[in-house]
Parts: C-alpha cells; sequence; structure tokens
C-alpha cells in the first residue's frame, strides 16, 4: 500500500465512521503533499505500512493540534466544513510549508487516541470471560497510551441488563446496542496495570493536549468525554509502566496467580502496532500461560481490534481452561458510539 492508497482508506475510514471534517482534512492533506517540504517527503517515502502505522492519523493529529491552539486561521472553512476540496488542499497546502518543522514531529510516533469510549468495548468481552470463569479478575493490558482505559472501573458504562462503575461517575458509557444482551454477572476487578512502549503523561498540559489533538474534530461528545476521563486520571492515577509489551506480559505471567482471580490480558487497537516478531512472542506466552490454567486460576485475552475492510472494531475472546480459541463476539464503532454483539 502506498502512502496516499492509505490517505484514501482513512478518508473512507472516517465517513463511515460519522467524520466528515476529518475526511476532509485528511483528503486535503493527501492533494497537497508534496516533496517541498520534510513532512511531505516524509509521508511520501514513508518505509513502512502507512496504514498499519496510521501515517494520516499522525498527520490530522498535528494539523489538529495547530487549529486547537489557534495557529492556523486560514484553516477555519475546512474545520467548519464549508471549504471545497480544492480550496481546502490550497490552505493546507500553506500550513505544511509554514509549520513544516511542528508537523513533521508529529510523524515521529503512532496516534494515542487511547478512547475512553473503547472501554465499554473492552466490558462487553470482559462480561463474556466473567460468565465463563467468574467475577473477580485481575487485568492486564498492553499498548495502554496515557492509561484512560485503566479506569475502566470508574466509568459508568450502561449495557442492556447490566451496569458498571460508580452511578454518579463523570464518564457515562451508554453506547447504542445491537444484538443480544451480553451477560449480566457483575465484575470484580481485584488489580488492573498497563503498559505501554512510550506512554502519555495526560496529566500535564502537554499531555492532555495531545490526546485532545488526536480526537476528530467531529466528534464534539468524545472530546468532552475526554476532557471528563482527564480529570478522574488526575485523580485516580493508573498503574501504568514503560515498556515493552512482550517483555512485561512475558513478567506478568510469571507472577503468582490469586486463587479464584482470572487473569486477563486486554488491548484495544494494539495489535497492529506490535511487529510480527512481538505478535509470536505475545501469543506463545498466553498460549503457554493458557496450557497451565486451571479452573481455579483461570486465563482470558480480550481484544478490540479494527477490521478495516469493514470500517469498524472486532471484540474478540478467549480464555483458557475451556475456551482456547478465540471468538469473536462482536462488532463496534471505531469510537464507542455503538456496539452489536453477536453469536
Amino acid at each position: 500500500m502506498t502512502p496516499l492508497e492509505a490517505f484514501s482508506g482513512q478518508v473512507a475510514y472516517c465517513l463511515s465512521n460519522g467524520a466528515p471534517v476529518t475526511a476532509a482534512i485528511i483528503a486535503a492533506l493527501a492533494d497537497a503533499l508534496n516533496r517541498t517540504t520534510a513532512t511531505g517527503a516524509r509521508v511520501l517515502g514513508w518505509p513502512g505500512n502507512p496504514m498499519f502505522d496510521a501515517l494520516p492519523l499522525r498527520l490530522c493529529g498535528g494539523v489538529h493540534h495547530l487549529w486547537r491552539t489557534g495557529q492556523v486561521p486560514e484553516l477555519a472553512r475546512l474545520f467548519e466544513g464549508l471549504g471545497t476540496g480544492q480550496e481546502n488542499a490550497a490552505a493546507i497546502r500553506g500550513v505544511l510549508a509554514k509549520h513544516d518543522s511542528v508537523l513533521s514531529a508529529w510523524l515521529a510516533g503512532p496516534p494515542q487516541t487511547n478512547e475512553p469510549g473503547r472501554s465499554a468495548q473492552l466490558m462487553t468481552g470482559l462480561l463474556e470471560i466473567v460468565a465463563r470463569h467468574g467475577p473477580k479478575l485481575e487485568i492486564l493490558e498492553i499498548g495502554s497510551s496515557a492509561g484512560l482505559n485503566l479506569l475502566i472501573d470508574h466509568y459508568r458504562i450502561e449495557l442492556p441488563g447490566i451496569s458498571t462503575g460508580p452511578a454518579g461517575s463523570p464518564v457515562r458509557l451508554v453506547p447504542e446496542w445491537r444484538g443480544p444482551p451480553p451477560p449480566n454477572q457483575l465484575p470484580e476487578i481485584i488489580s488492573i496495570r498497563g503498559v505501554d512502549i512510550a506512554p502519555i503523561d495526560a496529566t500535564t498540559p502537554a499531555g492532555a493536549d495531545r490526546l485532545l489533538a488526536y480526537c476528530w474534530v467531529d466528534h464534539t461528545q468524545r472530546i468532552e468525554r475526554l476532557a471528563h476521563a482527564l480529570a478522574l486520571l488526575r485523580a485516580y492515577p493508573p498503574r501504568l509502566e514503560q515498556g515493552d509489551a512482550p517483555d512485561w506480559l512475558e513478567a506478568r505471567l510469571a507472577e503468582p496467580q490469586a486463587e479464584g482471580v482470572t487473569r486477563i490480558l486486554m488491548h484495544s487497537i494494539v495489535w497492529q502496532y506490535v511487529d510480527a516478531a512481538g505478535q509470536a512472542r505475545i501469543t506463545a506466552a498466553m498460549e503457554a500461560a493458557g496450557a497451565r490454567a486451571t479452573h481455579d486460576r483461570p486465563l482470558g485475552w480480550v481484544c478490540v481490534e479494527a477490521d478495516r475492510t469493514v470500517h469498524r472494531h472486532d471484540i474478540s475472546v478467549q480464555s483458557w481452561p475451556g475456551h482456547g480459541t478465540s471468538a469473536r463476539i462482536g462488532h463496534a464503532h471505531a469510537h464507542g458510539f455503538w456496539v452489536e454483539r453477536v453469536g
């Protein structure tokens, strides 16, 4: 896939997920890119897989940052959804030239969307594990970014027939539900820890601004929800470490496990950023731990990952003993607006 094909694919993904302005920004970037700027040269000569590396969203995040900080008033018509394609491309071309060094820096790492709305998708998977193995959970999350989904037990998540988390939480997740209801046994999260190769400290203004820049401008509800989640993050700092996911997970799986508690690996929109060797190590570690799992000390794996062929997320669950084959139990909107349980 070429970089420009990745931009085209991301435009389709945005349109399918109710973000026409963000789609227009990414389309304008694709039209405006050339090798006269460092940013354009880096994008057009991208050495990796531009879609898996979320290259369009890296650059879009940088442009949104410039808009949020008042540095590009010339993009007003674009951000208000009023500009034509040709007009938008011309405006973006000027921004790329004027803010080349700033935008080039946004290409250094993958976007850290760390969407709190995904906690409802993850909870859908956790409830399946609870139905299989009991309510007590020890959760290990890889690719935690700023750690916002490590606050899953601090969010009010309302699904058909069951609600989890504090009733008065400022973050209330009520996705449109499709399909049969989830299992209705409440989870009891005993502990929750996470790791990220480059965690964002969202308790700082710079860290918070970076996360907000990755929120699509169309989704004002997400931006408001993220602001509330950041306040919770400051009040309840998560157990988040810096490290390599395979190394960290192997070490955690080697730790003693309490009787009657299910240990769970959890992640969302992470797998595409882990190289093949890392994926193989994580899979091997989970399979080895699964072979050791017992009814008193079960093991689970809950993942929410993108299916880019249909522009949605898939929710998959695997657990030991007894359910060692991964099963897709649902689909979801990319940013948590709806969840569909299947099977």
